[in-house]
Parts: C-alpha cells; sequence; structure tokens
C-alpha cells in the first residue's frame, strides 16, 4: 500500500495551523494525523513584519504537529494573504502545429498567456485556465485530439508582491523547509467549502480571518476574480475595545461569545434540545428580539471583571457597523475591477468571523443576495480540532496538495529551471485530469 505524507501549514494574522495528513495514493484518500494551531507572531494582515517572530510561530506550530504524528517533515505547503494579493484574467494563442490539437500545443498556449508583462515587483502564484477556444468554439475544457488551427485558453492570474513572497519564503525555508507550493487563501478555501453546483451558478467567497479578507469569484465553474480587502476580525475587536472600554483581550471574549452574552438560555438548552422537531413558532421570540435593543447584560458570566454592564444594542451597532463597511469595501474592490459581488448562489462567508453572530443578515442587506456560512469538509481523521470555518484555508490547502487539479501555478521562484518544470508538470496533470 502506497502511502505518502502531506504537510500544510496555514499562516495567517492571528494564527499559524499546520496539518499534516497520510495519502494513501492507491485510493486518493488522506487521513490527518497531527494537527496544531499556534498564535501568530511577526504576520500582520497577511504579511510577515517581523522574520524572527513569524519564523518561531511556524516552527512551534510545525514541531507540535510533527509530535502528535510522529514524523518529521521535509516538503511544506503554504498559504499566502496580504492586501496587495490581485489578479488578471489574460488570454494564451497558437496555431496548432498538426491535424489535431496535442498536449504540446495546450502547453504553448498556457505558456503564450503567462507571458504576462507583470511590473517586477509582483510575482504569480497561480496560472488557472479557465476555459479552452478552439477555432472561436469556446466553453472547452479538454482540447486534446480536438481538430482547429487555432487554440486560446483563457487563464486566471493570481499574483502577489514579490517581497510578500520572499519574506515568507525566508521565515520557512530558515526552518529546512522544503516549499512545494504556496496558495492564496482564497483559492485555498475554496476547496474545501463550496459545492460544485454554486460554482457553476456563480457565487463569491469571502474568507474573513483576523487581518484580511480574501476574494474569490467563481462564474461557470472558473474562477474569475481574486483579491484581499485590509479588514477583518481584529478590526472589530478593536472597535468593541474602544466602544465598550474593555481591554483587547477582553473585547475577544465578547466577540467570540455573543450568543451566551445575547441568548444565555438558548445557549445552555441548545444541546438538549437540538434533535427535538420544532412544530410551533415560538410567539415569544418576538417579543424577545424587540427587547433586545434596550437589555443590559453583565459581562462577568463571560469571566470579565469589574462589574463591567453594557447595552446589547451597543455591541449589536458596533460590530454591524465594521461589518458593513468591510462589505461595502469588498464591493467596491470588486467593482473596481469590472465584477459583481452578487451572484446568483449569493455570497459563502468562512474564516474565523464567518462565526459572528449575524454575520450573514449583515452580508445579506448589505449585498442584497443571498448568505450562508461555509464550513470545511473532505478529510477524516483527527479533524475534530479543524472543522470550523477558521480552518477553511488549511483543510483546502491539504486537498489542493492531494489533486492540484486545474492550477498550473507555481510559488517558486519563476525564473528557476525547476519551477518551469513543476509548472509544466502541473499542467500535464490537470490536463490529464479533465479527460473522459
Amino acid at each position: 500500500m502506497s502511502k505518502r505524507i502531506v504537510t500544510a501549514i496555514d499562516i495567517g494574522s492571528s494564527k499559524v495551523t499546520t496539518v499534516i495528513a497520510s495519502v494513501n495514493e492507491t485510493e486518493n484518500r488522506s487521513t490527518v494525523i497531527g494537527v496544531y494551531t499556534h498564535d501568530s507572531i511577526g504576520i500582520k494582515k497577511g504579511v510577515v513584519v517581523n522574520i524572527d517572530d513569524a519564523t518561531n510561530s511556524i516552527s512551534e506550530s510545525v514541531n507540535a504537529a510533527e509530535r502528535m504524528a510522529g514524523v518529521t517533515v521535509s516538503d511544506v505547503f503554504l498559504t499566502i494573504n496580504g492586501e496587495q494579493i490581485s489578479s488578471i484574467n489574460n488570454r494564451g494563442v497558437v496555431a496548432v502545429s498538426g491535424a489535431e490539437i496535442t498536449m504540446d500545443d495546450t502547453m504553448r498556449a498556457v505558456e503564450n498567456a503567462r507571458t504576462l508583462a507583470l511590473p517586477e515587483d509582483l510575482n504569480p502564484i497561480h496560472i488557472i485556465p479557465r476555459e479552452f477556444v478552439v477555432d472561436k468554439q469556446g466553453g472547452i475544457k479538454y482540447p486534446i485530439g480536438m481538430t482547429g488551427t487555432r487554440l486560446e485558453v483563457e487563464t486566471h492570474i493570481i499574483t502577489a508582491p514579490t517581497s510578500t513572497w520572499l519574506n515568507l519564503r525566508k521565515c520557512v525555508e530558515q526552518l529546512c523547509l522544503n516549499i512545494v507550493d504556496v496558495v492564496f487563501t482564497g483559492w485555498a478555501s475554496s476547496l474545501s467549502v463550496l459545492t460544485e453546483t454554486e460554482k457553476e451558478l456563480g457565487v463569491t467567497l469571502l474568507d474573513i480571518g483576523a487581518g484580511t479578507t480574501s476574494i474569490s469569484i467563481f462564474e461557470e465553474s472558473a474562477i474569475t476574480f481574486s483579491g484581499c480587502v485590509p479588514l477583518g476580525g481584529v478590526n472589530i475587536t478593536s472597535d468593541l475595545a474602544i466602544g465598550l472600554q474593555l481591554s483587547l483581550e477582553d473585547a475577544e471574549k465578547v466577540k467570540m461569545n455573543l450568543d451566551k452574552l445575547f441568548d444565555p438560555d438558548a445557549t445552555e438548552d441548545k444541546e438538549k434540545n437540538k434533535k427535538k422537531p420544532r412544530l410551533i413558532y415560538d410567539e415569544t421570540e418576538k417579543t424577545k428580539s424587540k427587547k433586545e435593543k434596550d437589555e443590559e447584560i453583565d459581562l462577568s458570566v463571560i469571566g470579565i471583571s469589574g462589574n463591567k454592564i453594557v447595552s446589547k444594542s451597543l455591541i449589536k451597532q458596533i460590530i454591524e457597523a465594521r461589518l458593513e463597511e468591510l462589505f461595502e469595501m469588498v464591493k467596491d474592490t470588486v467593482s473596481q475591477s469590472g465584477y459583481d459581488v452578487a451572484m446568483p448562489s449569493g455570497i459563502v462567508i468562512t474564516g474565523g468571523t464567518g462565526l459572528l453572530r449575524d454575520v450573514t443578515k449583515t452580508s445579506q442587506s448589505v449585498f442584497g443576495t443571498s448568505s450562508r456560512v461555509g464550513y470545511p469538509s473532505g478529510l477524516t481523521g483527527m479533524v475534530d480540532e479543524i472543522t470550523d470555518p477558521s480552518y477553511a484555508s488549511v483543510q483546502g490547502l491539504v486537498k489542493h496538495a492531494l489533486d492540484d487539479e486545474m492550477d498550473v501555478g507555481s510559488g517558486k521562484d519563476s525564473d528557476s529551471s525547476s519551477s518551469e518544470e513543476s509548472i509544466l508538470q502541473k499542467f500535464l496533470d490537470w490536463v490529464k485530469s479533465l479527460k473522459p
């Protein structure tokens, strides 16, 4: 039985999570055998701001996961994020060399698309084929073997600042780890939370982390836009600290325990009643929501000392205002690129802030379309600790490592021959995966 080890490291603004999975290559099935999350120090808004601190955070996370798994890892997959993540759709065109389209023709088309003139300070981290066009006939996923004289490929290229990538690489390589690939957080999360139907109809994924919000938009099963805005859960915590006159630690407690503060009875009875059928609508819920805005709550119930009494309406006002600002920034960022956030399948929110009370209601009011919270799935084994939305990207990173479907990009130095070989090999694997 052939097995290999896959190691995924999600390097975020608030935490570094390492997941080690054992892959049964015969069945193409992965089992998580080690996982550990460590506080992220030296990283702000997805960017390394202190190499030594960031290296130590990554080291602590990897070492603890190795001890749990009982293995020593050498090859790793990383996530990358940051305000300056950007994307562009570019087309490559070649003349078909023979009577039928071959693998060589297809690779030449993709190579033509990736010759896009980018500024020196930008590094392409993904080159994702969206569709092929043969003699003006579009919508083709697998062109090899078709007859034609002209082959086009439309690609989605995601870029990151070269300095962002090099600083991240330095932190990891100081630990004597080999970086197999680096993956945009939004793309990784999409692999673990979006359904094929949503991608086909059109959907927007928002991965709201601590310091940034990653944006990924899909149409007709292909990614069309990738970006990032520099707002996240930390900004909500900061606003709560200022508005409620609390420390940042206590403000974080408030944010993470909203259900307990707003509806303590429902929280206590949740497990008890979750299996009971709901046959009659409880009229008391109406009066409860009307009273909620004027009620005051004692923060001592969540371990905050000092007889701190605050108004529920103030907490809601603070959180909603910051969420609305974040969502409006997302709308502006997307619209500036000529796209629309409101897609037919709506908005899928993941990341740690996806756990925030009523986040989907605020999303629906701003974007005017349906919204749901995306939970990651697809892995087995020791996954109890990584099942909530804050672990969507690391679960997706493991899935990316397993299949690499449609992704022909590489986070390595694009000038190196090994990187060129990696890109072509990934493209070859991708084309093979499309063959019926």
